[in-house]
């Protein structure tokens, strides 16, 4: 079963795409914020990661820098999740080595549709 990490500052969302990977049959972890979500990618050795851009202590691509930069979790797919349609914010995400960027609200299908892209072998 793959593992996903979940790192959202709004409970609600954080509890809402917890469940909705649940029933597609991933094992979900949650964090309420950037410093959580590093030492928990540390720890639990995630297979992907959902990361809110937006976040009160660390920001999304804070947390992309800190996980790019262990050699424990460098490879770790990290797909955005933000409110934010700013196309430079969305491109800078990428370039700073995301796997892809979903702007809130998003569908069930398009988080699927990530997921197959970026989990080639769900099991």
């Amino acid at each position: 079963m793959k593992r996903i990490l979940i790192i959202e500052d709004q409970e609600d969302l954080r509890r809402l795409l917890a469940r909705m990977l649940t029933l597609e049959g991933f094992e979900t972890i949650t964090a309420e914020n950037g410093m959580t979500g590093i030492a928990l990618t540390r720890e639990r050795q995630p297979d992907l990661v959902f990361c809110d851009l937006r976040m009160p202590d660390l920001d999304g691509y804070e947390v992309l820098s800190a996980l790019r930069a262990d050699q424990v979790t460098a490879n770790i797919p990290l797909i955005f999740v933000t409110a934010s349609a700013n196309q430079s914010a969305r491109q800078l995400g990428l370039e700073r080595g995301a796997a892809a960027y979903l702007t809130k609200p998003f569908k069930r299908d398009e988080i699927l549709e990530v997921l197959r892209r970026c989990l080639p072998d769900p099991e």
